[in-house]
């Protein structure tokens, strides 16, 4: 067999894998969803506000210090 034939070949059959592994997946429905992205969503912001807080604590702590 030429190397183009067996590349083919190849190909073909590494499709047909992903193919038969995509029919495996569960996809959630849209309830899950849309909890999981409200989770991100709100965590994210809770994180956000955490690390904005520990920010101005460092900075004012720091100017007090250079400040001296």
């Amino acid at each position: 067999m030429s190397d183009a034939a067996e590349a083919t070949k190849k190909k073909e059959g590494f499709f047909a894998g992903v193919k038969k592994e995509f029919k495996k997946i569960v996809w959630p429905d849209k309830v899950t969803v849309a909890k999981e992205s409200a989770a991100v969503v709100i965590i994210s912001v809770i994180l956000g506000a955490i690390i904005a807080l520990v920010d101005m604590a460092i900075k004012f702590g720091l100017d007090k210090i250079l400040g001296l």
